[in-house]
């Protein structure tokens, strides 16, 4: 037996840390003697004792050690995977940070061609987008195919979003998981899953919906917490529906900055002067694998796994923390928010040039969801094609 110094010079753990460990049923003594209530250890728990104090080193929360550790006494293999899935998620949010500093940096280098004034007083009427029904069965989706015009304010120029949405089951897919919004204020994309996937994907647009539009004096910071509450809604509205989830990624347009929410694996992207940028990471296991050199990005779409998510909106204890971004806009730019039922088939060069056709909104997504479509169409497509054009 070893006494509490000892163990805890063997260790690397004070004796406060070995306390504080034994309250927390973590690590408890081997013996407590009954009258001077000293704590003495075995020599077999100085291995627990050095994987909490790695665990700890490398960031991991206290219940999580706890788990990992109760893992590892069964289950070596298992508690590995565990310690690997935990890392990936603090690579996948290390890397979303370092997307909002690099969005933050952008933000305070100064204002660009684009007003901040308000398309307050916009007008456009809601309609059911659907493609070709010679394609195969569409579904409708809510959509707001012209905004309307925005008030003008003397010697500034205005802008407004002019937008269109489509869904799409696939050619695999019995049922359609996924649903989409697009207004004047609002752009947004879900894809569910789990035997309530459409009622997760629903709820978690329909939370979005109630975001208001933003005041013209609006500052990017209160935009992006009131998206970010509304995502937390969004986690409660998922709440209740079994073993089912789903991902989410919103925009909110302030008439000169797109504010962007994402958690999961459904994508943002940006078509400027002919060049297609992406603007969201996938919270997938595969990303952080490639964001950690461990993969290369050409082997990731080939990976049986890459849908694997870290991030999800499943009404969970915990909602999770989404991507959150500022991105100025400029006149002439296209935005296209869609799930991975049409970014997990189509390269990248494709979809680039399906938006780069010179078409309008409309145009551009149905031959979004046909080239979905002409890849096999495994799985349902969401997309919402924005354009930023004067009011």
């Amino acid at each position: 037996m070893l006494t509490i110094g000892d163990f805890a010079r063997a260790s690397r753990l004070s004796a406060k840390a070995l306390r504080r460990y034994d309250e927390l049923g973590l690590l408890p003594p081997a013996r407590v003697d009954p009258f001077t209530g000293y704590r003495y250890y075995a020599v077999e728990q100085l291995e627990r004792a050095r994987l909490i104090v790695w665990l700890r080193r490398i960031g991991m929360p206290l219940a999580e050690v706890g788990r990992v550790c109760a893992l590892y006494a069964a289950d070596a293999a298992g508690a590995a995977r565990a310690i690997r899935g935990y890392w990936a998620r603090v690579e996948s949010e290390t890397a979303a940070r370092r997307d909002l500093a690099a969005s933050l940096v952008d933000r305070l280098k100064g204002p660009t061609e684009m007003t901040h004034e308000m398309t307050d007083g916009t007008t456009g009427a809601m309609s059911d987008g659907t493609t070709d029904g010679t394609a195969g069965e569409v579904s409708t989706a809510r959509a707001a195919t012209n905004a309307g015009a925005a008030p003008r304010t003397a010697g500034r120029p205005a802008f407004v979003l002019r937008t269109a949405v489509r869904l799409d089951r696939g050619l695999v897919r019995a049922a359609q998981q996924d649903a989409a919004h697009a207004g004047p204020h609002l752009l947004a994309v879900a894809d569910g899953y789990g035997p309530e996937g459409e009622r997760a994907a629903l709820a978690a647009v329909g939370a979005l919906e109630a975001v208001p539009p933003p005041a013209p004096s609006a500052r990017a910071g209160d935009v992006l917490n009131a998206l970010e509450d509304a995502v937390r809604t969004a986690d409660g509205a998922v709440s209740g529906l079994a073993d089912s989830g789903t991902t989410l990624t919103a925009a909110v347009w302030t008439g000169g900055r797109l504010a962007l929410a994402h958690v999961g694996d459904s994508r943002a992207y940006l078509l400027r002067d002919g060049a297609l940028v992406r603007l969201t990471r996938d919270h997938t296991v595969v990303q952080a694998l490639v964001d950690a050199g461990e993969l290369d990005p050409a082997e990731a779409a080939d990976r049986p796994d890459r849908a694997l998510l870290l991030k999800a909106l499943d009404g969970g204890d915990v909602p999770p923390e989404p991507e959150l971004g500022v991105h100025e806009t400029r006149p002439g730019d296209r935005y296209l928010l869609c799930t991975d039922g049409l970014s997990a088939v189509a390269p990248a060069e494709d979809v680039r040039r399906a938006l780069a056709e010179g078409v309008g909104p409309d145009e551009a997504a149905e031959a979004l969801v046909a080239l979905a479509r002409e890849l096999g169409g495994p799985d349902n497509v969401a997309c919402v094609v924005a354009d930023v054009v004067p009011a």
